[in-house]
């Protein structure tokens, strides 16, 4: 499948430099501003919290086919939070401005840290395909010891492929395949070199993707003070100085002789190897059973983080919700400007807003009469929140400030089903079918509520307004869990909550 394929290293102006003309190669594409747009841009930006809340490594789609969007968030291992999430922040802005129409993009970038995105309309979550790959080289050769660097390089690559198609850890995704070494060159220079393969690989995958790229690097590379090799589901990378955060605690280990295990000793009755012989299955047999039971026990618990997840139908853990400061809210809605208002209703004003990735949201601004503590507010939120149907308005965040309560929700191009019920020169776009279909819609969204979803909510403020209609015109139910989230009593019973939960 075509891609658009971009190695962003900000570190190495010659392969910037190199890299910005690179277009967008791809053979398929979509209109912008549509329904695949839309959804491309929700989930690229919900990438960057969802990867470190699933240890560096995560995989979703949103959106229903032909518009469903697949997409792979990863980062270093052991990355900071808050330099995973900018690495992954910046490679989202990158493919939003460079792949204006292209359905499917590949890119690996370093900032402080090194990460890769991948999207796609269709599924490749598991598949492997060595090609294409991409090669990018820096213009400078290695003129210095020439024979004995390529002897050096040789050695930490193979050394390294094994390390990384072996390679695990119990507490970061991203870890599973990935390695970075550095070795001493004869002129008193250091060899860095990171690889890394998406954990969804078997290890026989990795292996050969990575294998295939040492390939490609000596007939592209060789020879040259630095180098890369992207492919779809891995990548390799040598350069003569530290890059992307990868090499921050290690020094360089000489590998001119041969590995320390070929070295006889001839003092004593017994070697240290012999030693070791006997004594290290003694050891491994006595903590096996132990280790069997936590990583089993881990495994269970992980092994979804390697499974497509689908952002539509899975909960908050899922979603990970996120929680906006009120200065992002007012910058994406131009500080709440009168012509970015989409309406009022009890609960609030509702304001059309644009988040800084491009994403386009409706910014529902709450009433102050509120009585609802802050803490409440927030566990009422994450429970609406877990609601997710094709035929329910999506809650993506939340804003709590002393004085703002803010709820954010998708954008719906239509507006709602009053505007075109009620408008004569309106009503002639809702033909017997598209009337078919949306009162169909709502009734899986109200039976979605009332019976299938985890909460029981009874929709007690069902009318047009609260009908929203999509790009393709299906409806989207909004306002559920209202009186819960506001805390304001709307019952005649005076019930405060008028959702149960059951």
């Amino acid at each position: 499948m075509p891609l658009l394929f971009l190695w962003f290293f900000l570190t190495s102006t010659s392969l910037v430099s190199a890299l910005q003309t690179l277009p967008c190669i791809n053979t398929t594409y979509f209109i912008p501003n549509s329904t695949y747009d839309t959804n491309r841009r929700v989930i690229l930006s919900l990438l960057p919290s969802n990867v470190t809340s699933h240890f560096g490594f995560f995989n979703g789609s949103i959106g229903q086919a032909p518009n469903r969007v697949y997409a792979v968030g990863m980062c270093l291992p052991g990355t900071e939070e808050e330099s995973c999430i900018g690495c992954l922040l910046s490679a989202s802005n990158t493919l939003l401005e460079t792949c204006l129409t292209e359905e499917n993009a590949l890119i690996w970038i370093a900032n402080r840290t090194i990460c890769m995105i991948r999207y796609s309309d269709t599924s490749f979550v598991g598949s492997f395909e060595l090609e294409p790959h991409r090669e990018f080289l820096s213009i400078h050769g290695y003129k210095t010891n020439e024979t004995e660097f390529n002897t050096v390089w040789s050695r930490l690559t193979q050394r390294m492929v094994q390390e990384a198609s072996s390679s695990t850890d119990a507490t970061w995704s991203g870890a599973k395949y990935y390695t970075a070494d550095v070795a001493a060159l004869p002129d008193s220079q250091t060899l860095y070199a990171m690889m890394q393969c998406t954990p969804d690989l078997s290890p026989a995958e990795c292996n050969l993707c990575l294998t295939e790229s040492v390939v490609n690097y000596q007939s592209c590379c060789l020879g040259r003070q630095g180098g890369s090799i992207v492919r779809l589901s891995c990548a390799f990378r040598a350069e003569l100085y530290p890059f992307g955060g990868a090499f921050t605690v290690m020094t360089a280990r000489p590998l001119s002789q041969p590995p320390p295990s070929l070295i006889k000793k001839d003092s004593g009755k017994f070697s240290t190897e012999t030693i070791a012989a006997i004594v290290v299955p003694i050891i491994v047999v006595a903590i096996i059973f132990l280790v069997l039971l936590v990583l089993s026990r881990l495994f269970a618990r992980r092994r979804k983080s390697y499974q497509e997840i689908d952002l539509d139908q899975s909960g908050i853990t899922t979603l990970h919700f996120q929680q906006l400061d009120f200065k992002t809210i007012e910058v994406a809605t131009e500080n709440f400007a009168k012509t970015n208002k989409l309406g009022q209703g009890g609960f609030g004003e509702v304001y059309k807003g644009t988040l800084v990735n491009g994403t386009e949201v409706a910014v529902k601004r709450l009433s102050k009469t509120s009585e609802q503590g802050a803490q409440e507010f927030k566990n009422e939120v994450v429970l609406v929140a877990k609601l997710q149907h094709r035929n329910l308005v999506k809650l993506l965040g939340y804003c709590l400030e002393p004085e703002e309560k803010i709820l954010v929700y998708e954008f719906v191009p239509n507006k709602s089903l009053d505007y075109f019920l009620f408008d004569p020169t309106k009503q002639g776009q809702l033909d017997w079918t598209k009337r078919y279909n949306i009162i169909g819609g709502i009734t899986r969204g109200i039976l979605y509520l009332h019976q299938d979803s985890r909460l029981t909510i009874i929709h007690r403020d069902l009318k047009a307004s609260n009908i929203l209609l999509d790009a393709d015109m299906i409806p989207k139910i909004a306002d559920f869990g209202m009186a819960r989230i506001s805390g304001i009593d709307q019952s005649v019973a005076n019930t405060k909550r008028i959702a149960g939960t059951l």
